[in-house]
This record gives C-alpha cells, structure tokens and sequence, in this order.
C-alpha cells in the first residue's frame, strides 16, 4: 500500500512541475526561431535585453530587437519602446505570414503584455 501512494504522490509532482514549466517558463528565442511553424498562433514568455528601437510615427509603428543568451528576435509593440540594455519580460504573440511545405514565411512577434522587473526590498 505505501509503494502505491509513492506512486501517486511522484506522479502528481511531476505533473504539477511539468505544468508549471510548462506554463509559466520562459522560451528562448533559439527555439522559435529555429522552428517558427511550431509557435505559430501561440504564445509565448521571452525574456531578455531589448536593443536597437525603431519608432515610426505616421504610422503607429514601434519595434525593438529582444536579445537573450541563446539569439535575438524582433518584437513589434503598442506600447512604449522599452528602456534599452534592461533585461525584460515579456508575453508575445507568435504568428507566421504562411507556411509553404512545412517552412515559415514571415516570422512576427507581437508583444501582449510586458512584466515590470521585481523591486528588491
């Protein structure tokens, strides 16, 4: 009897981790860039060093680079430009233009929502 609750206790942990990971983990950019057929449609959290803004104002138009440790990504926003060199968080929208025989055609990131840093205390 105890070897099952063993049984149940590590499966419901795993599961709880996994979900967790899942759900709330950070993708790197590596990934979706690498697979962009995958991410299509979905959403993901990306975190890293935003770089090199472009602001186009006739047209409501602002992009930035996200940088993290394994490549880089061009975001586009509705909101502020971010500060430049400050590690962020972010949650975006992953969506391809098409996909021809298995290949991405225009890979777009659009940011949703972007998390303010922790304050230390």
């Amino acid at each position: 009897m105890k070897k099952c609750w063993v049984k149940i206790i590590f499966f419901w942990l795993i599961l709880i981790i996994g979900f967790q990971v899942h759900a709330g983990g950070i993708t790197l950019i590596q990934e979706i860039n690498s697979a962009p057929a995958n991410f299509d449609g979905k959403e993901v959290t990306l975190k890293g060093i935003p770089k090199d803004p472009t602001r186009m104002p006739l047209v409501d138009l602002k992009i930035y680079v996200l940088k993290d440790s394994s490549d880089e990504i061009t975001v586009l926003t509705e909101f502020d430009l971010p500060k430049m060199g400050e590690e962020i968080t972010i949650r975006a929208k992953v969506r391809t233009l098409a996909i021809f025989k298995g290949e991405a055609v225009g890979l777009t990131v659009t940011e949703v929502e972007r998390y303010e840093p922790q304050q230390e205390i």
